[in-house]
C-alpha cells in the first residue's frame, strides 16, 4: 500500500509531464463572416425574437379574435320528423367553462348546539369556472372534452350583466343550503320548519329544445318580458307574497289568456302583459305563467342549534345533494361513507329529489384531478347531450365511477353498496318523481 504522504508530489509531478508532452498547434485566425452570411443573420434573429415573443403577446390577445363557436338560431322539423338545425351563426369564442376544484364540505360546515358524529369518510362538492380566454387559452382548450367554449350570449343571456349574475348566483346558493339543512334535519328528526319567501324569477320554461337537447328552441311568451332574477310582484292585478300564492290566481285563467304583471328589476318596479300558456307534461292541465322560480323559503331551526356554511365566492345550487349528505354523516351515527371519498354534485329539493346541473365534463375532471374515485351524479343528466353521462365517462375513463341517483334514498343506498354504513331516517323525504 503506497503511503499517503507521496500522494501530492505524484500528482504534482503527472500534471507537469503531461503538459510538458502538449504541443499546441498556431490558433488559426478569426476570419469576418462574408456580407451575404451578414445579411441572413438579420432576419434570422427577427424570427427568433418573434418566436419567443409570441405566445407572451397571445396570452393577452382575446380569443374572440381568432376563434368562434357554432350557434343554431332556427331549428325545424325534417320529413322523418326529426329536429334539425336549418340556420346557424358563428359566436365569438370569449369564455370556457372549464375544471375548477373539488373540495371536502366538512371545513366548510359548522353546527352547533347538538351532539355530532365523526367518521373517516369524506364528501366532495365540486365547481367550475367560466373564464375569459386568449389565444393560447383556446389552443390549449378547444379540443379538450374536460372544457367548453361559451360566446359572450351564453354567458350573459338575455342580456345579464355580471353583478346580476353573481346575485342570482348567491340566491340559488342560499337556497341550495337552506333545502339541504331542511331535508338532513329533517330526516334526522329534528323539528324543522320551513316558511315561504318572495318569488323571484329563476329561468324561463324551454317549450321546444334542440334534437341533441343541449340548448332551448323555444321558451315560453313570458321571455319576453320577464329575466332571470326578476322578482314578481303582482299577477292579474293581486299582490303575489308568496309562489303558494299563484296557484289560486291562475286556477281560472285560460291557456292563451293575457295577464298583467308587476315586477321588480334591480330594484325598480315594471310591468308586462304575458301570454299564459298550458304547463307541459303534466298529466292534468293547468295553465301557468312560464318560468321557473327561485327556491326563496327559509328554514327555521330548533332553539339552540346551528347551521352555518361558509361558501365565500361560491355560487350556484348544485352542491346541494353534497351537502344533505354531509349533514345527514355528521348528525348520525356511523360512516355514511364507509371511510371513502365520495365527489357529489346535484340539486337537492325539500322532497329530497336531485335535480340536474351544468359543467358535469369540467365537474368530472375536477374529480379526476383530486383522486376520488367515486362520483354521485344526477340521474336527470341523460346519457346524452352536452352535459350527459357519457361524456363525462369519456373523461374519467375507468378512474372514477359515476353513479346516477335521483332522490336522497338513492344516494344513501349508493354510499352503503360502496361501503358505507345504513342509515335510520326518523323521517325520511316524500319521494315525489314517481
Amino acid at each position: 500500500m503506497a503511503n499517503p504522504a507521496i500522494h501530492p508530489a505524484a500528482t504534482v509531478i503527472s500534471v507537469i509531464l503531461t503538459t510538458n508532452d502538449s504541443v499546441p498547434e498556431p490558433a488559426e485566425a478569426v476570419r469576418a463572416p462574408r456580407r451575404v452570411h451578414r445579411w441572413w443573420a438579420v432576419p434570422l434573429a427577427v424570427v427568433g425574437v418573434a418566436a419567443v415573443a409570441a405566445p407572451v403577446v397571445l396570452s393577452f390577445v382575446p380569443a374572440k379574435y381568432f376563434a368562434t363557436k357554432p350557434h343554431c338560431v332556427r331549428y325545424e322539423q325534417n320529413e322523418a320528423g326529426e329536429v334539425v338545425c336549418t340556420k346557424s351563426v358563428r359566436q365569438d369564442a370569449e369564455f370556457a367553462l372549464v375544471p375548477a376544484n373539488a373540495e371536502a364540505v366538512s371545513p366548510r360546515l359548522a353546527i352547533t348546539g347538538v351532539p355530532l358524529y365523526d367518521s373517516p369518510g369524506q364528501i366532495y362538492f365540486v365547481t367550475v369556472r367560466e373564464q375569459w380566454i386568449s389565444v393560447i387559452d383556446w389552443f390549449v382548450t378547444r379540443d379538450n372534452p374536460a372544457a367548453r367554449l361559451r360566446s359572450y350570449e351564453e354567458k350573459y343571456p338575455d342580456n345579464q350583466t355580471p353583478a346580476q349574475l353573481d346575485q342570482l348566483g348567491q340566491r340559488q346558493m342560499r337556497s341550495a343550503q337552506d333545502n339541504a339543512v331542511y331535508v338532513a334535519l329533517k330526516a334526522a328528526g329534528f323539528d324543522v320548519q320551513l316558511t315561504p319567501g318572495e318569488v323571484i324569477i329563476d329561468g324561463l320554461v324551454c317549450l321546444e329544445a334542440n334534437e341533441a337537447n343541449t340548448e332551448c328552441v323555444t321558451y315560453s311568451p313570458a321571455d319576453e318580458v320577464l329575466d332571470p332574477g326578476d322578482v314578481l310582484t303582482k299577477v292579474n292585478g293581486v299582490a303575489l307574497d308568496t309562489i303558494d300564492d299563484l296557484g289560486p290566481i291562475m286556477a281560472d285563467v285560460e291557456p292563451g289568456a293575457m295577464i298583467p304583471v308587476e315586477f321588480q328589476r334591480d330594484g325598480v318596479s315594471k310591468t308586462g302583459e304575458i301570454e299564459t300558456i298550458l304547463a307541459p307534461g303534466e298529466d292534468e292541465p293547468r295553465t301557468i305563467i312560464g318560468f321557473r322560480p327561485i327556491d326563496t323559503t327559509t328554514v327555521t331551526l330548533p332553539d339552540g342549534l346551528g347551521v352555518q356554511f361558509n361558501t365565500e365566492n361560491i355560487n350556484g345550487p348544485s352542491a346541494g345533494l353534497a351537502f344533505t349528505l354531509e349533514l345527514i354523516d355528521e348528525l348520525t351515527e356511523g360512516d355514511l361513507m364507509g371511510g371513502n371519498r365520495v365527489a357529489v354534485t346535484g340539486t337537492i329539493d325539500v322532497n329530497g329529489n336531485v335535480g340536474a346541473i351544468g359543467g358535469l365534463n369540467s365537474k368530472a375532471s375536477a374529480v379526476l384531478q383530486v383522486g376520488v374515485k367515486y362520483f354521485l351524479v344526477p340521474t336527470g343528466q341523460g346519457e346524452d347531450g352536452i352535459d350527459g353521462l357519457e361524456g363525462a365517462r369519456a373523461v374519467v375513463g375507468d378512474a372514477v365511477e359515476l353513479i346516477p341517483v335521483a332522490t336522497l334514498a338513492e344516494a344513501l343506498a349508493a354510499l352503503e353498496r360502496i361501503g358505507g354504513d345504513p342509515v335510520q331516517l326518523v323521517d325520511a323525504p316524500t319521494d315525489t318523481t314517481g
